[in-house]
């Protein structure tokens, strides 16, 4: 690790808010992609008849079992488990025995039922376990948000560094382009083609990052625009150097810095223009698992206010440690705090 690297570090650890956020978010993203283990209606390990099978990651048959249909057994049913027993067997569940799309068939309440020692945070209107939903939707937000700010990321920096390197008439139909492309009603497109083609999660990260590429623009256009000038830059041209490699090995490292700063709050963007569409009924299918989704749940179920409440926590919480965490991340690449921290 370079020097330079080291100070930058010091400095995003001197952020004390910033730096435990992240370690929360990576702890709770980390727990959310072993949802399946945490939260599912299948056993995570069986035993039966001397053999050790796990119907978390693999798909058994009622006959495997010593049933009598040859279709996958459904554990939660008494007559599967008793089956499992009569073997001399037993299975170990997940601490939360649901997954996000199977209704609890066996339900003492109306649904929305509220919380319980069964469903720790109640269940949604048609008897799906609230935090079951909640985790496998915290995963997809993250994982979403994620792959469309690597995929704008490229695409922003790649469309900033061309315009503020050539410069000249490339740089002024580009951003005339680009201003044009930003004046789209951006939400009323999404509706309209949501209308018309039945979204998924493919579809909608596609269309969201044709829009979400254009705030990393003109940052990284004026970091070149000022790089391109440095004497180095100038002795590189003069030895014949090819543009793409001053490009890639001069320019563009000097512009990460000021674009890194962005990420996190892209990536909470993404976050809640996902939730937002969720909200509205033209995100995701509806048996998806979705932070918004559980949020109009909580709008149509005003009589079950744990659906609300855990959307709101669970979405306010998330924002809050992506916003922190790039606060962080300013602070690590502002060159005047990391002077001040060498110095001190």
């Amino acid at each position: 690790m370079t020097p330079m690297s080291e100070r930058r570090l010091a400095q995003f650890k001197a952020n004390r808010r910033g730096y435990y956020s992240l370690w929360i978010f990576l702890v709770l993203f980390v727990l959310s992609l072993f949802a399946e283990f945490l939260a599912n209606n299948k056993p995570i390990l069986v035993h039966h008849s001397g053999e050790l099978w796990m119907p978390v990651l693999f798909s058994y048959t009622e006959i495997d079992l010593g049933g009598e249909l040859n279709i996958e057994a459904d554990y939660t049913d008494p007559y599967i488990m008793e089956l499992i027993r009569d073997s001399g067997g037993w299975a170990i569940w997940p601490p939360i025995p649901y997954t996000y799309n199977a209704a609890d068939l066996y339900l003492e309440e109306a649904a929305p039922a509220p919380p319980s020692t069964v469903h720790w945070l109640g269940t949604d209107d048609t008897g799906k376990d609230t935090l079951a939903r909640l985790i496998y939707g915290f995963r997809l937000s993250v994982i979403f948000g994620i792959t469309l700010t690597i995929l704008s990321s490229i695409i922003g920096i790649t469309v900033g560094a061309v315009q503020g390197y050539f410069g000249g008439l490339v740089d002024l139909f580009g951003q005339r382009l680009v201003e044009i492309w930003a004046g789209l009603p951006i939400l009323l497109i999404l509706i309209i083609l949501a209308s018309i083609v039945q979204p998924n999660v493919f579809w909608l990260l596609g269309i969201l990052v044709l829009f979400s590429w254009m705030p990393l623009v003109g940052v990284v256009r004026a970091e070149v625009l000022r790089a391109r000038n440095f004497e180095y830059v100038r002795a590189a041209r003069a030895l014949g150097v090819s543009n793409q490699s001053i490009l890639m090995g001069h320019v563009l490292p000097n512009a990460m810095v000021a674009t890194l700063t962005y990420v996190p709050f892209i990536l909470s963007g993404a976050v809640t223009t996902l939730t937002a569409l969720d909200f509205l009924g033209f995100g995701l299918p509806a048996d998806s698992p979705s932070l918004g989704e559980l949020l109009a749940q909580g709008k149509a179920n005003l009589h079950a206010p744990w659906l609300g409440l855990t959307g709101f926590v669970t979405l306010g919480l998330m924002l809050t440690l992506l916003i922190f965490i790039g606060e962080a991340v300013r602070d690590a690449l502002d060159p005047r705090k990391t002077m001040v921290t060498q110095l001190s």
